[in-house]
């Protein structure tokens, strides 16, 4: 029985073909694009303001350079918004609940960011790797501390996300299991396990959008020290 909880993190296969490739195309149909009219309609001015207020409040702290960035961050941010939203439909699968997808789009932007700041700027970046003011005695230890941090980076990107959409969904899993449950016998303790769920459900909504923007804005904290 606890192991049938975990199901819903395994990737769907029909006759042997996995199905994780369609789940992750699927945002980018989503996505309404501009269109060669006078006037937008309502939605395409609603999504286009949104992004641009977005845009904005993300590269405020960076400084020109690190504009460039702003189309790669915007996408990042839309893909893994849509996923994790698609992901709380019935019958349907959350790929970013997967450690493996999520480093494998967290290592290659983090190690883009490392890139960008020993290309442009090598003095400051390795720099950041010693604070000012350090004593002598205490320069080696702190120089593996800081690198060690430097590498941990990634997987504490990858993992936040996988982390934070996986105790949300299993707590779905386990509240609409209660609630079938007892139904039949516990109509009173079903309605409340129901409002609960409902309740839960909204917060999952929530807790998709915000991991979507907090990953995001981990790599432009990122990014801003690099450019």
């Amino acid at each position: 029985m606890n192991l049938s909880f975990f199901d819903q993190f395994m990737s769907p296969q029909i006759m042997g073909i996995p199905l994780i490739m369609m789940a992750m195309t699927l945002p980018i149909l989503l996505i309404l694009t501009t269109t060669n009219r006078l006037i937008p309609n309502r939605i395409t001015s609603i999504q286009t303001m949104t992004l641009l207020s977005f845009t904005k409040q993300l590269m405020v702290p960076l400084n020109k350079p690190g504009h460039k960035w702003s189309s790669p961050l915007l996408s990042t941010m839309l893909f893994l918004l849509m996923l994790n939203i698609l992901g709380l439909l019935p019958y349907t699968f959350t790929p970013t609940t997967q450690l493996s997808m999520n480093m494998a789009l967290a290592t290659p932007l983090w190690m883009a960011t490392v890139l960008v700041g020993m290309r442009n700027q090598p003095t400051t970046s390795l720099g950041h790797l010693l604070p000012e003011g350090t004593p002598t005695p205490l320069v080696p230890a702190l120089i593996i501390i800081e690198t060690i941090s430097l590498f941990i980076r990634p997987l504490a990107l990858g993992v936040r996300l996988t982390a934070n959409l996986t105790a949300g969904h299993l707590l779905i899993q386990l509240i609409s299991t209660a609630t079938f449950v007892l139904l039949p016998t516990m109509t009173t303790t079903a309605s409340f396990a129901l409002i609960v769920l409902l309740l839960l459900t909204g917060l999952e909504i929530a807790v998709a959008m915000i991991q979507a923007y907090v990953f995001v804005l981990l790599l432009s904290l990122y990014l801003q020290e690099n450019v």
